[in-house]
This record gives structure tokens, C-alpha cells and sequence, in this order.
């Protein structure tokens, strides 16, 4: 359907307006869009008439799918040769579902019917009003609750603000802790690793040298260890004041230019020697017992305070690891040298050569319990003996010597090799309960080719024949010497012919960690066979050196090693008849 108004006056347009709002309201088009239909059509007409002219109105209604009505007004100019200058106005609007296509009624000619239209588009307007009104309140209510809804997310983003310093400052006091307790742990780490370092060493020297090797450069940039009673103390060097206040006194001191500030070190004078570089003046050790003083400069510009403290108490372990050095040496010392004083001449004696080596432990106090002896009994037998003590040290030493002296007074009476090493077995079980001791014996007669020999819990001797061949005497041995057990310990005999050589030694020769001690008097079997017999005739000392020289060179010796050579000359009755002409 399409409706048509041709507007010159106003009149026109008012009917036309009045007769468009008539239709939108027979259509079903609602208030607001009727309103805005009337109102926008009535400013356009007005713009019309202002221009002047003829114009024309089409109201065209038509369905749009799906099920839709449409209300198309368009405003067009009436003289064909404007229409191209004068551009087209046009509002749609939609209708009722079930609104007519067809003529919803015709025009308002008469007054009756403009007046209604008047008061139904006054209506319209108030109705659109009051909506608007609502709207208003509505927009009102909603500006209100936006305006609370703000300021509640202001309040809100003040509060998350807040949160999240405060989060901040827990992550940074986090961090800040957990990089505090990870250097604690590395230096309670560094502090139990060089503790282990420094008290596995029981050489002073080696000691220094490892606290040194342990601070440069992480904790101090260098070190000088200056050691009471020691060496280093006999040197005419100059020490800082600051070394000497900390070696009297025996607290740290702190000598720079400005204060420490460090815990438990006091702050002296800046030193005259290096007056540009702070210096830590640690005591070694403790009042009690001072070893010396370490003095450090700083890895940089100051010490960290924990560092200070770390270094105090790994200079105090190191003080201690110092003094039970030097303990442990003075010992060994003793030990050494009361062992090495104790050990025999060995006797000349025609036709039979002696050479004896005794070497001490390099590794810890394993001395003093090895031990050899050879001496005449009243028949005229050589008796020679060599043995080892349990446990080491001064205590050993001295329970080896009465050994030797109760052996040599036993053997005054005569005697087999079994006879007495088992007076020593009741000796020493009445002496020392708890010590004990091995031993082999063997005894030359020089007028008998005889060798008669017994062990206690001792090694074999090893026997080299002038073929060359080696034997073990690995005959029956007794128990170890000492043992709360009643025994006889028997004797053995082997025949020797010139050129035989008997070998004595301590599990210290042969007995490895490692491998045991069968492997090791197979390797001095294997040794001695290599020897020729003019060899052992012309220098049985000589030939002792080269025999322990294999036997020693992969060895740490972390025990006491004796070794005991007894060579049967190959002319052996020759030098008995002539003894003026032995060749040793």
C-alpha cells in the first residue's frame, strides 16, 4: 500500500503529519517509534516549507519476512526539475505483526478528526514523556550505582594496591631470608668440609698449608700463619701489633684505618707495616693452649660480619688441628727414637751374615711395635727374632723392649726357638693381659746344618736354597703370644746347605689393604729368588735395600716394617775354619 500527500502550506503539512501519525497508530506501531516517526517528519516538513516549493509525502507499508510489517515515509520534492538538486528524506518504521497492508483509513479532512489527532499525538508525547521520565529515574538509579560501584572499586583497587606492597615486601623479606639462610648453609657447609680437611692431616706443616689453600680467595684475598714456638717463631720477621695483641691476648683484632664493626673482634690501630689494607688478626687455637695467629686481608673492600664469625671458629678448629699435629709428632718422635735405640747390634759370626733394616710408619703413630734381635746363646747357637707388638706408640715401644730383655734372659738358660717363645707367651699373658704380640725364632748352631725355627701368629720366614728356588716355612704355627690359652709352641728344623738365605719380616713388608698378606710373601718369594748367591755373599746390605725397594715402592707404609737377612755364606765352613777372613 502507498499512500501519497502533495505539501505546499502548512496546512498540508499538518494534515499530512496528522494523517502519518493516524497510520502508524492503525499499524500497531508502537508509542516511541510513532513519536519519533511524527516528530522527525514534522521537523523535515518544516525544513520543506522553509525552502518553499511543492513536496510530496509517500507512506508506503509493506510485509517483510519473516512475517514482519514495515512503515516506509519518504519525502520527496514535488517539481521534477528539483527533484535531483533536493535530496530525498526517509524513516522506517516497524509495524504490528499482525498489522493490514491494505488502506488502514483515509485522510483527516475534517476538524473533528485534526483535533483528535492533536490530543492522541499529545498522548503519544506523554506518554513518550513519562517513559523518558522513567528512563531518567532508571539512568539516575543507574549513575547512583555506578557512582558507589566506583568509589567501591577505588576502595578496592586501594585495598589490592596495599595487598600488593605488602606481598612485595613479604617476597623481598622472603628472598632476603632465604638468600640469608642459603649463605649460612654454605658456610656451616664450608665450615664442616674444611674441619674434615684440616684434622686429616696430623703434619703441622701440612695443616698450614691446607688453611691456606682452603680461605684464598673466597673469604680472604691473602694469608700469613705465624705459629708459636714453632719455626716461623724463630724468625726475625716483623709481625703486625695487631698479631702481637691478638697472640697475648687472644682475642681477634682488627687493624684499618676505620672501625671493624665485626662481632667479637676488637678494633686496634691501623697497622704501621700495611697501613692501606685491613687486616684480621684470628688467634690460633684458645687461650689455654695458643698455637699462633692467622692474619688475613680481605677477598675485598670489608668482611661480611657472618663471614667473621665463620672465620673465627674454623681458625679455633684449626688451632686445635695444629696442636694435636704437633702432639702426634712429638710422640712419634719419641716413640721413633726410643724404638730405633732399643733394636741390637747385630753380632758377627763366621760363616753366617746378618743385615737387618727397620723402617718407621710415614702415616700415622704406627711405631713402636715392630722389633729384631739376634744374639749367642751360652752353646754357641745364634738365636735371631724378630716380632711385632700390638698397638703403637710410646706404650708399644716400651712393652717390645721388655720383650727383647725377657727373650734375652730366657735364652740365657738355653732353649729351643719353641721353648721360648712360649716362656714369652706366659710372660706376656701375666704382664700385659691385654696386649699381645707375634714373633718368629730361628736359631743357627755352627756346628750342625740345621736351622730350627717356630712362629707365633707371625708371618712365615721365607727360605732361598743356592738353586734359587724359595720355600715358605709355613710349618704348623702357635697361637699369638699373650692370648688367654695355655699352649706349647713346637718347634720346626729344615736343613741348610751354603748359599741358603732366611728372611724375617712384619706384616708391615707384605700385608696391603687391599689385597691381604698372601699376595704380598708371594711378591718377597718372588724377590728374594731373583737374587744369585754370589750376590748375598758379596753384600747382604746392599742386597736388604734392593730387596725392600719393590716391595715398598707401592706403599703408603702406614706401619713399622723390619726386615731380617740371614745368609749362609756359600764358603760358610771355609770362614769358620778361618774367621779372620769373613767377608762382612
Amino acid at each position: 500500500m502507498i499512500r501519497t500527500w502533495h505539501i505546499s502550506t502548512v496546512p498540508d503539512a499538518a494534515r499530512a503529519r496528522v494523517d502519518t501519525a493516524r497510520l502508524a497508530a492503525a499499524l500497531g506501531v508502537s508509542d516511541m517509534e510513532r513519536t519519533r516517526l511524527t516528530t522527525s517528519l514534522g521537523a523535515q516538513l518544516r525544513t520543506c516549507l522553509t525552502q518553499g516549493g511543492a513536496w510530496r509525502l509517500e507512506l508506503e507499508t509493506a510485509a517483510e519476512p519473516p512475517g514482519g510489517v514495515l512503515l516506509r515515509a519518504r519525502v520527496t520534492s514535488g517539481d521534477e526539475a528539483d527533484a535531483a538538486e533536493r535530496p530525498t528524506w526517509q524513516l522506517t518504521v516497524a509495524c504490528a505483526e499482525d498489522a493490514p497492508t491494505t488502506d488502514a483509513g483515509g485522510p483527516a479532512d475534517d476538524h473533528e478528526t485534526l483535533a483528535e489527532a492533536l490530543l492522541v499525538a499529545d498522548e503519544d508525547t506523554a506518554r513518550v514523556v513519562d517513559r523518558l521520565g522513567e528512563q531518567e529515574d532508571l539512568v539516575t538509579f543507574h549513575r547512583e550505582e555506578l557512582e558507589q560501584t566506583n568509589l567501591g572499586v577505588l576502595a578496592l583497587h586501594a585495598e589490592l594496591d596495599a595487598a600488593g606492597r605488602a606481598q612485595r615486601d613479604l617476597l623481598a623479606a622472603e628472598r632476603k631470608a632465604r638468600g640469608e639462610a642459603e649463605a649460612a648453609r654454605s658456610r656451616l657447609t664450608f665450615l664442616a668440609d674444611a674441619s674434615a680437611v684440616l684434622t686429616a692431616s696430623l703434619n703441622h706443616d701440612e695443616v698450614v698449608r691446607r688453611l691456606r689453600g682452603l680461605l684464598v680467595p673466597e673469604y680472604a684475598e691473602s694469608v700469613d700463619v705465624w705459629l708459636l714456638d714453632g719455626d716461623e717463631d724463630r724468625v726475625n720477621a716483623p709481625r703486625p701489633a695487631a698479631a702481637v695483641v691478638a697472640a697475648r691476648t687472644g682475642r681477634p683484632q682488627y687493624a684499618a684505618d676505620h672501625p671493624g664493626d665485626l662481632p667479637g673482634v676488637d678494633d686496634h690501630l691501623f697497622s704501621t707495616l700495611r697501613p692501606a689494607t685491613p687486616l684480621l688478626c684470628i688467634p690460633l687455637g684458645t687461650r689455654r693452649t695458643p698455637q699462633g695467629v692467622l692474619t688475613l686481608t680481605p677477598p675485598g673492600a670489608r668482611w661480611d660480619a657472618d663471614d667473621v664469625v665463620m672465620l673465627i671458629e674454623l681458625t679455633r678448629r684449626a688451632g686445635v688441628a695444629i696442636d694435636n699435629a704437633r702432639r702426634f709428632e712429638h710422640n712419634r718422635d719419641i716413640a721413633e727414637t726410643l724404638q730405633r735405640a732399643l733394636l741390637t747390634d747385630l753380632p758377627a759370626t763366621p760363616g753366617l751374615q746378618l743385615a737387618a733394616r727397620y723402617l718407621p710408619a710415614t702415616h700415622g703413630l704406627n711405631i713402636g711395635g715392630d722389633w729384631y734381635d739376634a744374639f749367642r746363646q751360652p752353646d754357641g747357637s745364634l738365636i735371631t727374632v724378630i716380632g711385632d707388638v700390638t698397638g703403637h706408640g710410646l706404650h708399644a715401644a716400651v712393652m717390645m723392649s721388655q720383650l727383647r730383655t725377657a727373650l734375652r734372659a730366657y735364652a740365657v738358660d738355653g732353649g729351643t726357638p719353641g721353648q721360648l717363645l712360649t716362656r714369652l707367651h706366659i710372660f706376656l699373658h701375666h704382664l700385659q693381659p691385654d696386649l699381645y704380640a707375634t714373633a718368629v725364632i730361628a736359631r743357627f748352631h755352627p756346628d750342625e746344618p740345621t736351622l730350627t725355627w717356630a712362629a707365633a701368629g707371625h708371618p712365615p720366614p721365607v727360605l732361598r736354597t743356592p738353586d734359587g728356588q724359595v720355600h715358605t716355612l709355613d710349618a704348623k704355627p702357635g697361637a699369638m703370644l699373650g692370648i688367654p690359652l695355655q699352649q706349647v709352641i713346637q718347634d720346626h728344623t729344615v736343613t741348610l746347605t751354603p748359599g741358603s738365605t732366611l728372611a724375617l719380616y712384619t706384616d708391615g713388608l707384605v700385608e696391603r689393604r687391599a689385597q691381604g698378606i698372601d699376595p704380598g710373601i708371594g711378591r718377597l718369594a718372588a724377590a728374594l729368588g731373583t737374587f744369585r748367591s754370589e750376590d748375598l755373599d758379596a753384600d747382604l746390605d746392599a742386597s736388604a735395600d734392593r730387596l725392600l725397594h719393590p716391595l715398598l715402592s707401592d706403599s703408603e707404609r702406614d706401619d713399622d716394617v723390619c726386615l731380617l737377612l740371614c745368609h749362609l755364606h756359600s764358603r760358610a765352613a771355609e770362614l769358620v775354619r778361618t774367621p779372620t777372613e769373613l767377608a762382612f
